[in-house]
Formats: structure tokens, sequence, C-alpha cells
């Protein structure tokens, strides 16, 4: 084992509960209940570089197979955090301010010895920064997946496929209609269709703030797939302004039953479907 590795793996188990207690004051985090999971983090975070020290793990490379366990740690920490709204900057700060109470240590080590106390902390510092530079790229990953799977959790809740009579589903569409949210519509309406056998699909467009080109065709898309499972589309919220724009942009939606509201467009499939409903004297 080199003299660096020696000296910070000293620094690092001697008197273990100081070394924790230096590196969470160096924070600045006086919350006691925000201290007490920073210190669960700070000794798993320990332990690892202590194990990866042990192991003779690479000081100048983090991606040495010595520091695999540092390395999962550290994905944790990063994901955890991530999931818990905090920043990538919070959490290189926190590795960050391990630095102080090993430099301590490797002083009363070393002092006796300026050029391997140099030596030391270049090498200690070059780790250092490396395990918060990883924390950083692993946090922004795991924000990114975390964002991602809240986006396609809110797509899906966004699209619901309503029953609103035997054999007539509506998706009640609101906001922004994409390429992504034309798929999963598409998707969860045309496995409805299958699993109900329903013979009449209303998508109702009223929330649908604006319709050009692009939304166009993907209705027309999503029409075209229900009409192959055998189903027939109405399209219902046309409303005026609505309509003043299919007619200037030339979208062609010749062959697809539109009502102006929901309401309209259920009378309709009922109609169709040979239901007659009448109001009491």
């Amino acid at each position: 084992m080199k003299r660096e590795q020696a000296a910070l793996l000293s620094s690092l188990g001697a008197g273990e509960g100081h070394v924790i207690d230096a590196w969470l004051d160096g924070t600045g985090v006086t919350d006691s209940a925000v201290r007490r999971s920073m210190t669960v983090e700070a000794k798993e975070i320990a332990k690892a570089l202590g194990d990866g020290l042990a192991a003779e793990g690479d000081l100048a490379s983090l991606q040495h197979g010595g520091w695999a366990e540092l390395r999962h740690v550290l994905e944790t920490l990063s994901s955890s955090r991530a999931a818990r709204g905090q920043t990538a900057g919070d959490t290189s700060r926190f590795i960050l301010a391990l630095k102080k109470p090993l430099f301590a240590g490797l002083q009363q080590q070393l002092a006796a010895d300026p050029a391997a106390l140099m030596d030391a902390i270049w090498a200690t510092t070059t780790l250092i920064d490396q395990a918060a530079q990883y924390t950083v790229s692993t946090f922004q990953q795991a924000r990114e997946e975390l964002i991602k799977r809240q986006q396609e959790e809110l797509l899906e809740l966004s699209t619901p496929v309503i029953k609103l009579w035997d054999g007539v589903l509506a998706v009640p569409m609101i906001g922004v209609l994409d390429s992504n949210r034309t798929q999963i519509v598409m998707e969860t309406l045309l496995q409805s269709i299958a699993d109900t056998e329903s013979a009449l699909a209303i998508i109702d467009i009223t929330g649908v703030p604006t319709v050009d080109t692009l939304v166009a065709q993907h209705l027309l898309k999503t029409v075209s797939a229900i009409r192959l499972m055998g189903a027939d589309c109405i399209i219902s919220g046309i409303r005026p302004q609505i309509a003043q724009t299919i007619v200037h942009l030339g979208i062609d939606l010749q062959g697809i039953t539109t009502k102006a509201t929901l309401a309209d467009a259920l009378s309709l499939a009922l109609s169709r479907s040979g239901w007659r409903i009448t109001r009491e004297a």
C-alpha cells in the first residue's frame, strides 16, 4: 500500500466518530433531523472509502475496480437526494466537506515530512474532487430519469379512457397534443376498445387550446387506427375558433364525424347504438 493511501486510511479510521462529526460540521447543517440523515450517508461513504483504500484503489482514478462500492454508494446517494428534491450542488458540497477533517488527520500524521504531507493532500484532493464530480453526473442522470418517469405518469393520468355507455368510450384531451401524447392516447384507446369490444369512441378536444396541422395529423392517425380496429370515432369539442383554424389550414376532416360538445357526441353515439333517451313528463 502506498504511503498516501495508508495515511489517508489512518486519518479516516482514527476517531471515526470525530471525523464524521467534523465532516458534518463543515456542511453548516444544524437541523437535527437532517443531520441524522446525513450522518447515515456519511458513515456509508466513509466505510466505502475505507474499503477502497484497503483494497488499494487508485487515488488518481475513481474508475479503478477498488472503488466499485464507493461508486455504488455515491450513485445511491445521488438518486435518493434527487428524489427528495435536493440539488446537485448541495450533494457535491456535502462530499467536498470531507476534505477538511481528512486534511487535519493527514497533518497530524505527516507534519514532520512536508513533502509526504503535500503528496497525501494532493492525492486526497484528487480523489474527493472526483467523488464530488461523480455525484454531480449521477445526480443529473437520476434527475433526468425521475423527470422522465414523472412525465410518463402525467401523460397516462392526463389521457384517461372513460366508458360513457355500453359500447361507447371517451377520451377527454386537455392541454397540448404532441407526438408522445398521441401515441399514448392511441395505445390506451385501442387497448380499451379491444378489452371492452366497444363500437364507438369519442375524442373530446374541448381542453386542447389550439389545433394546428400537426395536431390534426395526430387526430387523423388516431381515427384511422380506431377504424382499423373495427370501431368508429367521433371528435367533439370543435369550437368556432378551432373550426375556422381547420378551414384556414385546409385540413381535410371529411368522413370524420365532428360535434361541438361532448354531450352532442354522446347523444349521437347512443343514437347509433340504438338507444333512445326520453325525458319523463
